[in-house]
């Protein structure tokens, strides 16, 4: 097979890849780095509220306060987005803490904070996917209404 054929194959079935598989991937990713962070800030509490008040040094907004907010966005939205529940809600707290991250707290990892966007962006333009429970409860729903 001459190389310009065989990258055309190649290419062919790239796109033959279910885009409900690229977007379970994309919430898997996204929701075990967040969940992961989560459960990280949580078992080490005391060590998180230190994080927040002498490292993180966020403005306006008391570090306890923040630290509480960050866990549970972190903990619950990324149980939403391993679901698929809520998909497209659950990205926008994660959008936020990108920008305050970003802005406040860790300017030169630009590059992390892209690739979580990028996951995010496509689960909240795209949602959750066939496999998902948004896709399970807007098929029983439509089914019950006798909507299409």
């Amino acid at each position: 097979m001459r190389p310009l054929a065989l990258l055309d194959t190649v290419r062919g079935k790239l796109a033959d890849v279910p885009l409900s598989l690229i977007l379970l991937v994309s919430r898997l990713g996204i929701g075990a780095v967040f969940l992961k962070a989560g459960l990280l800030k949580y078992e080490s509490w005391q060590i998180t509220l230190l994080l927040f008040r002498d490292e993180y040094k966020v403005p306006l907004i008391d570090p306890a306060l923040l630290a509480k907010m960050a866990t549970f966005n972190e903990l619950t939205f990324s149980t939403l987005l391993l679901l698929g529940l809520a998909t497209r809600v659950a990205t926008l707290p994660f959008f936020g803490m990108i920008v305050v991250i970003q802005t406040f707290v860790y300017p030169d990892a630009w590059t992390d904070h892209l690739l979580w966007a990028s996951g995010l962006l496509m689960l909240l333009t795209r949602g959750g996917g066939q496999m998902s429970l948004d896709y399970l409860i807007g098929r029983w729903w439509k089914g019950r209404t006798g909507t299409r």
